[in-house]
């Protein structure tokens, strides 16, 4: 580890941009994607097309051309071997690229998808020498050193370079789907894998063509740790009140009401019109959540425990030998989703009466229990019928989605359900209460199979760590405390740490793969009571998060740690250049550490935060902004512009009113920091710690700020 003085060490110059604030700070709704249409074609499950001649080569895949680049080396010394494996129906395609002369192969060349396409990891690398632990995310494209292949979403394919000679990808140009690559050494292996969540990571039902991950940030607010179903109506109508006042504005905009509304799960009307704790109804309650500005949420389960319901239409059910519905633990009488009838009469009128009550936010529960005790228990049944029971399954939810548009947010509650890839929006991916380890066991499926929810967040002694994790993975973030703990000091981390920006993984496998190594036994789990060996378990094998900002004007990381022992941290292992020097700023501290280059210490945890939050940015030898006290990910939700010209640091933001914006800003040597300005702001005081430069704002309004922070040069 090397630690640097306070002094400049290199240059850049800021390239400014607006950001598009409603993509980071909604829901972005409209940009669902709709179901697949009769025009879609989608991609073969084939190898590509290689063409390898005079130096040159490319690769044709579904029509079109997704490589091409030159071989640099000795010609005469080049063998060239390329081969497709197939196991099963997995394709695994190799060309293989050996310079059997003294000057190393050098193979540059563009890598071209489609707009989903994204910069990653493809395969785990060998622990020997390669670091800790570490799930990475991005925001924006990825840059990371780390990166060897391309994934595009929409195709579902990847192409990649294998461990042992240099190799980089990294995006080319302003346009999306567009990276170049670069790999060196005497044998370069490209890699070739199509239909790679479908066929090699085994989600047979991903068709990425026909949908896209919810786009926006999802953050708000879940009843059950808070009232369990003791819930009343009075403390839904306080509870709103409080919580919209205390964080809406920091972007917390979902208000779900769970368990304990209804007069019981079973028929359409015994959930629409709720019991006697509830005595203005539904729509009271959603118009309520509406008019503080929330979006309103509710619970349901796909379970029938009301005795009258399978009485009087026992054939719309699974049923025994004798004729009789079956049971099931959670779920009750098991609904014949094969029978549409069933699906007419129980599954479509509750949710279209829902919608009709305007609630645009629905947590579908039990689903475990309908697959397991339900179906699979009763597969005989299904035998005798000929009927598919995991069919079956799928069109039970793909009714409620029908019912309730792409529009509205579901979530499939609880544990792994493979089964319904691109009908959930989220998938709880794990028991009640919030967990660490999902988010490492399942960090691949995250913003590409859909959107993690690790549960809800308690803003108890644990709430720094809970919510630091959450928003650096882009995950589903929704708290839930009693009202009175929202006018407490307790809910400053989340303040600092909603909206969610939307992120992709920057692994396609998964860090602790024990969990979804295990999904084939999906199909012959007979009991949800529990965590199955493929749902997120409760011990975390990882303890960093990384997550990757890219800006037009900057680029910067931000690393979150929440245990473990490191003496230090190796910034080759973050895809970080280590000959370059880094400042790193804890957030949570708002400490600046200094300025590394190699590695650095990251000391001790603080018990207060029980984690800490590092933003790197590369040391330029001009003034810089280091972090902003907004958000976590210093500056990735507010910050629209940051540039060094003419002497001053000038840069746009957005900030919540009433909530003092505090610019961290380095003074190296050089410069002496002279004065700040605003517009749109009032600047409320600055002060100095050594050569660390804080400018407290008072934002006037919502609207976008500009401040100017001018230096004399020594």
């Amino acid at each position: 580890m090397i630690r640097r003085p306070f002094t400049p060490v290199g240059l850049s110059r800021f390239v400014s941009a607006v950001l598009a604030a409603a993509t980071l700070l909604s829901g972005a709704l409209s940009a669902q994607a709709p179901a697949a249409s009769a025009g879609i074609v989608p991609p073969p499950n084939e190898p590509a097309k290689i063409e390898i001649k005079d130096g040159r080569t490319a690769a044709i895949y579904a029509g079109r051309t997704i490589f091409e680049g030159t071989i640099a080396g000795d010609s005469g010394a080049l063998q060239v071997r390329s081969r497709v494996y197939r196991t099963s129906d997995r394709i695994e395609q190799v060309v293989y690229l050996f310079g059997g002369g003294r000057t190393p192969l050098k193979l540059e060349g563009l890598i071209r998808g489609g707009e989903e396409a994204f910069a990653c990891e493809a395969d785990r690398r060998d622990r020997r020498g390669a670091g800790p632990l570490i799930v990475r995310h991005v925001s924006g494209r990825s840059r990371s050193l780390l990166n060897r292949a391309v994934y595009d979403r929409a195709g579902d394919w990847v192409l990649s370079v294998d461990a042992g000679p240099a190799a980089t990808v990294a995006p080319e140009g302003a346009a999306a789907g567009t990276f170049r690559l670069t790999a060196s050494g005497n044998e370069i292996i490209l890699r070739f894998r199509p239909r790679f969540f479908q066929k090699h990571r085994g989600l047979s039902f991903f068709e990425p063509w026909t949908y896209k991950p919810w786009p926006g940030s999802v953050a708000g607010w879940i009843s059950w740790f808070a009232f369990y179903d003791r819930i009343t109506e009075a403390d839904v109508v306080e509870t709103a009140a409080v919580f919209s006042e205390a964080l809406k504005a920091y972007g917390y905009d979902y208000f779900q009401i769970d368990d304990g509304f209804q007069q019981i799960q079973g028929a359409p009307e015994k959930w629409l019109n709720p019991n006697a704790k509830f005595p203005k109804g539904l729509k009271y309650l959603a118009d309520v959540i509406k008019s503080h500005g929330l979006i309103p949420g509710l619970w349901t389960a796909a379970s029938c425990l009301d005795e009258g319901l399978p009485a009087e239409h026992p054939e719309w059910f699974v049923r025994d030998a004798a004729g009789r519905p079956v049971k099931g633990n959670w779920v009750g009488a098991v609904l014949d989703a094969s029978i549409q009838a069933a699906l007419d009469n129980v599954v479509t009128p509750l949710y279209k009466g829902l919608m009709a009550q305007s609630w645009r936010y629905i947590k579908l529960d039990a689903l475990r229990h309908l697959r397991y005790e339900g179906y699979n228990a009763n597969r005989d049944y299904f035998e005798g019928k000929k009927a598919d029971p995991v069919a079956a399954f799928r069109k039970y939810v793909q009714t409620v989605r029908d019912a309730i548009g792409r529009e509205t947010f579901l979530l499939a509650c609880w544990g792994i359900r493979p089964e319904l890839v691109g009908l959930a929006d989220a998938c709880r991916i794990g028991d009640d209460g919030f967990a660490y380890a999902g988010l490492s066991q399942y960090n691949s499926f995250n913003n590409v199979v859909w959107r993690n929810d690790p549960d809800h967040i308690e803003l108890d002694a644990d709430g720094w760590r809970s919510t630091l994790v959450t928003t650096l993975t882009g995950s589903l973030m929704m708290l839930t405390d009693r009202p009175a703990v929202y006018r407490t000091a307790a809910i400053e981390p989340a303040k600092r740490t909603a909206p969610v920006l939307f992120t992709r993984p920057g692994q396609i496998y998964d860090v602790d793969p024990s969990r979804s190594s295990q999904l084939g036994r999906v199909d012959s789990e007979v009991s949800g009571s529990g965590p199955r060996p493929f749902d997120a378990g409760y011990t975390p094998a990882c303890f960093l998060y990384s997550l990757e900002i890219e800006r037009p004007f900057e680029n910067w990381l931000v690393l979150g740690r929440t245990g473990g022992d490191f003496a230090e941290i190796r910034l080759a292992d973050l895809g970080l250049d280590p000959a370059k020097e880094y400042f790193i700023f804890e957030f949570w501290s708002k400490r600046l550490l200094g300025s590394f280059s190699g590695s650095f210490n990251p000391g001790a945890l603080d018990p207060k935060f029980r984690s800490q939050a590092f933003i790197i940015r590369e040391r330029r030898t001009h003034p810089q902004l280091l972090a902003t006290s907004r958000h976590v990910t210093g500056g990735g939700v507010d910050l629209d512009e940051v540039r060094w010209e003419g002497g001053a640091l000038v840069g746009r933001s957005r900030a919540v009113p009433g909530d003092p914006s505090v610019l961290y800003l380095t003074e190296p040597d050089g410069f002496a920091f002279d004065k700040a300005e605003a517009e749109g702001a009032g600047v409320e005081k600055t002060e100095r710690e050594g050569r660390l430069i804080k400018i407290s704002l008072s934002p006037a309004s919502a609207s976008p700020f500009s401040w100017t922070a001018r230096y004399a040069i020594r």
